[in-house]
């Protein structure tokens, strides 16, 4: 048998490997990209569901058949076989379909969900239904609820409606309304409000204990938040407006409290956690009394773990941790069975784990060195080994770890080079790795723990195969040193690149704290895109600078309370750099970018008049003012205690120095970057008597994508300025030289 196994083994390796070649395999198409292409789906490389692993070495998958039935089906993590079909929606006359689904700890019950609402980028609301695997009984929970979660004894489900906890006690049949003050704009009760939503990245904010005797839970006032409001064009006669609670930069925030409900008495006590600003994660511990709850003060740079005991209602700090900057919160607390706990932070100036007992003391530093630990997946009790990914081959690049709980025998399970990411079993015996390079489209491949490939179960080889009929120009990685630092950079050049002639130039970049966009990873839209205005005669360009991320911290949070300062000169640097290359046209460099990316063009193209002569920002910051209290503070401090760093860096205060082409486009449902960003912008070029394009997109919101196309439109837009004002240009250049 072990002689069968080392066979199959060595077979099972060797087909991974050629997928892997045949996939990094250069084209040499002739076909030419085109937009409708990109956003029909053509280039869409096929993906694996999401998968929920199970109890042991099982995984779920949501399944629709070819007559819209929706089926919840476990399969085995060691064969990758279906083993069964839990539930089927044809056999349940309540539900046509269902869109998502949840178990119970032992897995004997299911809530599933439909009829959903959206609300902002997280959350919605919806009808669900608990479902009984053995009995196959099915009973609705509630309509218009948000976020239910069975209690560890499986007799009851807590859920939010309108602001307020239920829970409803399915033994006796009966719904218990745990909060009666919530109230739209006003209070709300377990669920967070929008900018924690958005920045702190979590909807529902209740927690059972692990006996089912306390539900932990946020509470927030935002009565005195002030209120943004929107108008929804829609397609009546009259537009609807949208009114939400949003703190702005230096505005008061919800006043956020932690509750403890007893759920035998139905009572409800405040828990007092010192001084604080903001509660952004709650966890219970494995001791059933114990929760732990994270609070940051206002700056973000002063975080602690509190040890709150629902007997007693008290609390007691397990752990203080300051910085100069900010703290990043994450979801890697992870308790043993001793309470001793994992725990990750940039303390040493790289973002490494760390074990410390169950009063706060260090145990031991798990990982080290000059690379950054970004993401951590679990640890096996039983091997006593902890599982994670990092950069540490190169911040390009992403690998999956094994290390012991003692920080010895440090293992590399997964490709050297390229991104791989890892979905593991909940005993962690097994993961499903997905691995990509700028090369080579997902390959999903199924592993051990201990990093031995078992199957490909998908390799993307037929996209790879219809990608070589066009003509694709590979990402060229590099470094360029700019301002000290050597950034890491991408170019893509046309095919039939000649280093004797002389070719416009368009620069692309996000550049936000932490963000990575030079990134040794698949294509996304935005590449297919480049690599289109590459077949028109244009070269592209991606540069990290300084506050991107997986450096180090010092590169990261350099641009504390300057931010547009150091990213913008580090830019225009690269720009003027990049133009003393003899192929690049350096009357023609454009710059463009989303979001943060927005705000950088537009600052990039004011503030660089005598290098850009074209920028394009789509849902742009034009001033820091604007944007939410929880994300820019964690940056800049309040506007109050940091002026010079608002104004000296916002576009607005720059209109009259636009010297080129500037194209804003903006969506006017945009919740996140409002369009009053846009609003004042134009309004600041109009009072300098400056001329400028832009692209308004109704209703939509800051992905401006909803609507039949609505981003073919926009792209669409987006080329022909590109051409209109950097190709044509420079062609009219290049002749008249000629």
């Amino acid at each position: 048998m072990r002689k069968v196994f080392l066979l199959t083994t060595t077979i099972i390796l060797f087909n991974c490997k050629q997928a892997i070649e045949k996939s990094a395999k250069v084209n040499t198409g002739t076909k030419e990209i085109t937009l409708e292409e990109i956003w029909d789906g053509t280039f869409s490389p096929q993906r694996m569901n999401a998968l929920d692993s199970m109890n042991g070495d099982f995984y779920s998958l949501l399944n629709t058949d070819d007559d819209g039935n929706t089926t919840v089906d476990k399969y085995s993590y060691a064969t990758l076989e279906k083993i069964e079909t839990i539930v089927n929606s044809k056999d349940l006359p309540e539900i046509s379909a269902f869109k998502s689904y949840s178990f119970n700890n032992d897995e004997t019950k299911i809530i599933l969900g439909t009829d959903f609402e959206k609300i902002y980028r997280r959350s919605f609301k919806g009808t669900f239904y608990a479902y009984d695997i053995a009995s196959k009984k099915i009973s609705l929970i509630g309509k218009d609820i948000q976020e239910p979660v069975f209690s560890p004894d499986n007799k009851k489900v807590a859920y939010a409606k309108d602001n307020n906890l239920f829970i409803k006690d399915f033994s006796k049949n009966k719904v218990t309304q745990v909060t009666k003050d919530g109230k739209k704009n006003s209070i709300i009760n377990g669920i967070t409000d929008w900018v924690y939503e958005e920045e702190f990245a979590f909807v529902r904010a209740f927690e059972w204990n692990n006996n089912s005797k306390y539900i932990a839970f946020l509470r927030f006032d935002e009565r005195d938040v002030p209120t943004f409001s929107m108008d929804i064009v829609g397609n009546g006669l009259y537009p609807d407006q949208q009114v939400f609670k949003y703190p702005k930069a230096g505005e008061k925030n919800a006043k956020v409290t932690l509750h403890m409900y007893a759920v035998d008495t139905k009572n409800s006590k405040k828990i007092a956690l010192g001084d604080y600003e903001y509660i952004p994660r709650i966890k219970w511990t494995n001791n059933d009394a114990v929760l732990v709850a994270t609070t940051l003060n206002r700056h973000q740079n002063n975080l602690k773990l509190h040890k709150v005991n629902a007997l007693r209602s008290s609390s007691t700090v397990l752990l203080n941790e300051t910085d100069k900057a900010y703290i990043d919160i994450t979801d890697n607390l992870t308790f043993l069975v001793d309470n001793s706990f994992i725990w990750t932070s940039e303390k040493e100036g790289f973002n490494h784990i760390y074990h410390y007992d169950f009063n706060g003391k260090l145990i031991n530093q798990i990982t080290k060195g000059d690379w950054e630990v970004t993401r951590y997946y679990g640890f096996n009790t039983s091997k006593k080994t902890i599982y994670y990914q990092s950069v540490e081959n190169g911040s390009t690049n992403r690998g999956v770890y094994s290390i012991g709980l003692n920080g010895k025998n440090k293992k590399l399970l997964s490709n050297e080079n390229g991104q791989s990411s890892a979905a593991f079993s909940t005993n962690l015996n097994y993961f499903i790795n997905t691995f990509s390079s700028a090369e080579i489209p997902p390959i999903y491949s199924l592993y051990t723990a201990e990093g031995e490939m078992l199957k490909v179960i998908k390799d993307n080889a037929e996209l790879k195969e219809n990608l070589a009929e066009y003509k694709m120009s590979p990402k060229e990685f590099s470094t360029i040193s700019i301002n000290g630092n050597d950034l890491n950079m991408w170019m893509v050049k046309p095919v039939d690149f000649d280093e004797n002639k002389q070719y416009p130039l368009l620069m692309f970049q996000y550049s936000g704290p932490g963000s990575q966009q030079v990134g040794n990873s698949w294509n996304s839209a935005n590449d297919y895109w480049h690599n289109m205005l590459a077949q028109k005669g244009m070269i592209v360009v991606c540069i990290d600078g300084r506050g991107t991320g997986l450096k180090g911290a010092d590169f990261k949070k350099v641009t504390q309370k300057e931010l547009g300062k150091y990213e913008v000169e580090d830019q225009i640097a690269a720009a003027k750099k990049l133009a003393e290359r003899s192929y690049i046209d350096k009357d023609n460099i454009g710059i463009w970018g989303w979001s943060f990316g927005g705000f950088m063009s537009t600052n990039c193209i004011l503030k660089g008049s005598d290098i850009f002569s074209t920028a394009i920002a789509v849902a742009p910051v034009t001033s820091w003012r604007f944007y939410d209290s929880v994300y820019t503070e964690r940056y800049m401090e309040t506007p109050q205690e940091n002026p010079s760093g608002y104004d000296d860096n916002s576009p607005i205060n720059y209109a009259d120095k636009l010297e080129g082409n500037y194209l804003l486009v903006h969506g006017t449902g945009d919740d996140n970057v409002h369009v009053q960003n846009s609003y004042r912008m134009i309004n600041a070029l109009i009072d300098a008597n400056k001329q400028f394009d832009m692209h308004i997109v109704p209703d939509r919101a800051h992905g401006i994508r909803k609507g039949k196309n609505v981003r073919l439109n926009l792209f669409t837009k987006m080329t022909n300025y590109v051409e209109e004002h950097l190709i044509e240009k420079s062609n009219k250049t290049t002749e008249i030289k000629g």
